[in-house]
């Protein structure tokens, strides 16, 4: 007893318990906030957050997702972008802008005046205005002008195609349509093979028997000839070329779906809530289904490059939509026809390749982000 009474009164000892004592508290110290001194500064270490992290050290994905986010503001601010109305103007004292004006008219909502009624507004004598960029709509027909190349002088910047409509103004306007297949095709597969995929997945025996040989079926067939006989059978529109790339290129999000739900399905949550009575339905949708759709989102990025690439294709064949709408397939069509028109080839082609290759940049980078071998 005074021997240890001894070893803590000596200066030498006591200086090498201090130590200790100061080691020890930093061990704990790390141990329970992970290297952080204060709460506040600890991380959220969410699932998403981890996956958004590890998303950010990706930079050539993280630009990928910059330009497909500057593609959608281009199609949903493409009036704004390509009109041949002003964006604002002064006429005889009145403000107007047209543009919003047309969006109102087309609801219901309001009506032109007589005067201005199919007027053409770059003809009237305007006291102020602010004009788009591209003062061309994809509709116009500049007779004058037809198949030139670039200019500053005719005002068509990317050149105008046989019967005179603008280049610049189709690429704007064209992004809209060839987005939405993108998206609503790859919206109408996603929607299909997670539902077939999920009721396979979770109830197994003959139900997973029947759908795995209908997918099967499925990929037996040519998706693109299908494609063509569909939108032949039924005509040249928007609706059906969606609904065709959407019905033909579900099978993937199915096969994946269900691999995850056979995965998840044996999880002790989803016992527990079989346990307490919860319904099949509940279980799939508000359980299981979250926690299986990781590997759905990296192949819903790699759909939407995919149904773009089919629409742009179909259009080039003469397959897609109307001769009067304007995509970045049927600018590309017209460049058949006119070897010398070179900017028809170049910049449709050019957008195209943009669209698709960003896109699955994005889904490749989704995919290292969502596998957790790759984490830090």
């Amino acid at each position: 007893m005074s021997e240890t009474k001894t070893k803590a009164n000596d200066p030498v000892e006591k200086t090498f318990l201090e130590q200790d004592e100061t080691k020890l508290t930093s061990q704990v110290e790390v141990q329970t906030t992970n290297g952080y001194k204060e709460d506040k500064d600890r991380p959220d270490q969410t699932y998403w957050s981890l996956v958004k992290k590890q998303y950010k050290k990706n930079k050539i994905a993280v630009i990928a997702l910059y330009v497909v986010v500057f593609l959608i503001l281009v199609a949903i601010f493409a009036d704004f972008l390509s009109n041949n109305k002003p964006i604002y103007c002064s006429y005889k004292g009145t403000t107007y802008f047209p543009i919003i004006k047309e969006y109102l008219v087309d609801l219901g909502i309001s009506k032109w005046d007589t005067e201005l009624l199919n007027v053409d507004w770059k003809g009237l004598e305007l006291e102020s205005a602010v004009w788009p960029p591209v003062k061309f709509y994809f509709s116009d027909v500049d007779l004058y002008n037809s198949m030139t190349g670039p200019s500053t002088e005719t005002g068509h910047l990317l050149g105008t195609d046989g019967i005179g409509r603008d280049v610049l103004s189709g690429l704007v306007h064209g992004s809209r349509i060839s987005l939405s297949v993108g998206f609503i095709a790859a919206g109408i597969a996603i929607f299909i093979g997670v539902l077939l995929g999920s009721i396979a997945g979770f109830y197994g025996g003959k139900v997973d028997i029947i759908i795995m040989r209908f997918i099967e079926i499925m990929k037996l067939f040519p998706a693109f000839f299908l494609i063509i006989t569909i939108v032949a059978l039924y005509g040249s529109s928007i609706f059906y070329v969606m609904l065709a790339i959407g019905l033909t290129s579900w099978t993937v999000n199915a096969t994946l779906t269900r691999g995850e739900v056979l995965k998840v399905r044996n999880m002790d949550y989803v016992s527990a809530a079989t346990s307490v009575g919860l319904t099949n339905a509940r279980i799939i949708f508000r359980h299981v289904l979250p926690n299986a759709l990781a590997p759905v989102l990296v192949a819903g990025a790699f759909e939407i490059a995919g149904a773009i690439l089919i629409e742009a294709s179909l259009s080039f064949l003469g397959f897609g939509v109307k001769a009067t709408t304007v995509t970045w397939g049927s600018l590309l069509n017209e460049a058949r026809g006119a070897t010398t028109a070179w900017w028809l080839a170049i910049f449709p082609g050019f957008m195209i390749f943009i669209s698709i290759v960003t896109y699955n940049l994005v889904g490749e980078g989704l995919r290292d982000a969502l596998d957790p071998r790759l984490r830090d």
